[in-house]
């Protein structure tokens, strides 16, 4: 007998609604693991997006490769430059958006975050198999590409 295996689009659809379990999951781990620095898990990601980058980043910058609206990075990168982790810079391709960098205590508490998210990533990814991991991160990046593709449309409307 021969067991129907469900369509692709019904793989789709559970992975979207596991992906949002796992990130409220994970938005809320991340918290809990960078609390002991003072940190949450999103100024964590911003001063880890401007790391990455190599090189200051605006808000409007920030916000995009996060995903965020530019108000919801900009207020968070004004609590971190108030806490004296980050320092604005001009732009000058922009006078009123300013490049944030990391300051010298900025630096500092993102070391001791990445080591403590490094042990984490290390810990969660214990027994899992590289390649899995590695198809899994294919997968989440395919879709994310055809995020952008035409939506349907409603017929007649």
């Amino acid at each position: 007998m021969k067991q129907n295996r469900p369509a692709p689009a019904a793989f789709v659809s559970e992975l979207m609604l596991a992906t949002l379990r796992f990130e409220a999951r994970r938005l809320a781990r991340t918290d809990a693991l960078l609390e002991p620095l003072g940190l949450t898990g999103a100024r964590w990601q911003l001063l880890d997006t401007i790391v990455r980058a190599g090189q200051p980043q605006s808000a409007p910058q920030l916000a995009a490769a996060l995903g965020v609206t530019r108000q919801g990075a900009q207020k968070q990168l004004d609590l971190l430059a108030a806490c004296g982790l980050l320092a604005a810079q001009p732009n000058p391709r922009h006078r009123r958006s300013p490049l944030y960098a990391l300051s010298a205590a900025g630096q500092r508490e993102h070391a001791r975050a990445a080591a403590l998210h490094a042990t984490w990533a290390a810990r969660l990814a214990a027994g899992l198999p590289a390649n899995e991991l590695a198809d899994a991160l294919g997968v989440l990046q395919a879709l994310h590409a055809r995020l952008d593709d035409a939506l349907p449309r409603v017929a007649g409307a």
